[in-house]
């Protein structure tokens, strides 16, 4: 495929301008694959058109249309456009930045900031821009591929609209290429097979969809599947480890595994492990899914987990791989129970509210010449034939409280006996 990009560095100077510039759109209308935020009859639209829009944070994946958007908003609504990278920013640009805006609103004349990956802003940069906000001396338009909720302070996000993209799917990437083959006034030069390919490969993103056109039309012959595929020989992977695809991945995976589907855990696990995630946590992950979903319904998920963990660290990866695949698939065909999970989180909620409730009398620690009464007493369970006094333990005031409750299903059902057992044995005993 080499001459591939020996063709393309010689091509002609009129076509210098890249393929993705020459296909951005012109008008909000003709963004692909975003109907749900750009609808025409939607508010968003109408604002916009009626120049009564405010401040955005545009949320996707790459190659979404996120900078044709912001590009598109100033366009319609006759503002300055300012583009940013968020890796670039300083004090000193924002500040004439800032400046600059002040001054056009002397001439009415709007400005719309365009930050990218605006989550790369610090805490300092991002409340930098509020006052400027709020004074309406920019519009902002933030960009980013992670979840703005874990990336941006909360008084920056109550000052602005989220906007969700939705990432490209195959009808709206083949709308894509149809417009390019339109531009370069020829089809393009890859098999039905290769076609295919490509747009499945790309995985919803539109600009390198683009950037691997303009190389391939430059071939002079019909390109197969195989020859296309040469151009994938590093492909890069929607995954962000320390934003939302890390987040979202690893519940993913949690609730794959909830929901008794060992197939999606493994597709969750395996999206993670060929992502590079760290396997520790990715086993952290797995150790507490035993005890909060799986819980006692399964006392052997645990040990499974922890054994897992430790074959792991002496195989590593990708010896060690199967190692989690076996622990997942585990967890997902156990029996489920949540009821150690739901019952410490009652026993919190009650703790937290009653700090002021003394143990029971019997519980108690006394002076050992005090004069106490047999009903005042501490009891030793130890010396009881049955190996329970009976006695309560909870304050007073919480006698009736029922933080656990048992799931009658898998090993649990041995503890639904045992709880029932010494219930009834404190109700004999203190009758």
């Amino acid at each position: 495929m080499s001459d591939l990009f020996e063709n393309l560095l010689m091509s002609d100077d009129k076509v210098l301008k890249p393929l993705a510039e020459r296909l951005r759109p012109r008008k909000l209308e003709e963004v692909v694959g975003q109907e749900t935020v750009l609808g025409r009859e939607g508010l968003f639209l109408s604002s916009i058109k009626q120049n009564k829009f405010g401040s955005y944070i545009l949320v996707g994946p790459p190659g979404v249309g996120k900078t044709s958007i912001a590009r598109l908003i100033a366009a319609e609504s006759k503002h300055a456009f300012i583009e940013l990278s968020a890796i670039d920013a300083t004090v000193s640009n924002l500040r004439k930045i800032f400046d600059g805006a002040r001054n056009r609103i002397a001439f009415n004349k709007g400005t719309v900031l365009f930050i990218d990956e605006i989550h790369r802003f610090t805490k300092t940069q991002q409340d930098s821009l509020l006052p400027h906000i709020e004074g309406g001396i920019i519009r902002l338009i933030g960009a980013t591929t992670e979840d703005p909720n874990f990336e941006l302070n909360s008084a920056l996000l109550s000052r602005l609209f989220v906007l969700k993209l939705g990432a490209l799917n195959k009808t709206n990437l083949e709308e894509i290429l149809v417009r390019s083959e339109e531009e370069m006034k020829k089809s393009l030069p890859a098999s039905k097979d290769g076609r295919d390919f490509l747009l499945s490969s790309v995985q919803g993103d539109a600009r390198r969809l683009i950037n691997l056109v303009e190389i391939i039309f430059q071939s002079e012959k019909e390109l197969e599947k195989e020859e296309i595929e040469s151009l994938f020989a590093y492909r890069t992977l929607n995954y962000s480890k320390s934003g939302s695809d890390h987040f979202n991945c690893i519940s993913a995976l949690q609730k794959s595994i909830r929901g008794s589907d060992a197939d999606a855990a493994l597709y969750w696990l395996a999206r993670m492990m060929n992502a590079g995630e760290n396997p520790k946590y990715i086993l952290r992950r797995i150790l507490r899914t035993s005890y909060e979903d799986v819980g006692l319904a399964d006392l052997q998920a645990q040990q499974i987990c922890l054994n897992a963990w430790s074959s792991f660290e002496k195989l590593g990866s990708p010896e060690g791989d199967i190692v989690l695949a076996h622990a997942v698939i585990y967890l997902a065909l156990s029996p489920k129970s949540n009821s150690a999970y739901a019952a410490y989180a009652r026993a919190c909620s009650s703790a937290r509210n009653t700090s002021q409730f003394l143990p029971p009398k019997h519980l108690l620690i006394t002076n050992a010449y005090e004069d106490v009464s047999e009903a005042k007493k501490y009891l030793n369970d130890h010396d009881t034939d049955e190996g329970c006094s009976g006695r309560h333990f909870l304050p007073d005031e919480l006698l009736q409280a029922n933080f656990y409750r048992p799931i009658d299903r898998g090993q649990e059902q041995e503890l639904v006996k045992k709880l029932s057992y010494f219930n009834k044995l404190r109700e004999l005993k203190s009758s």
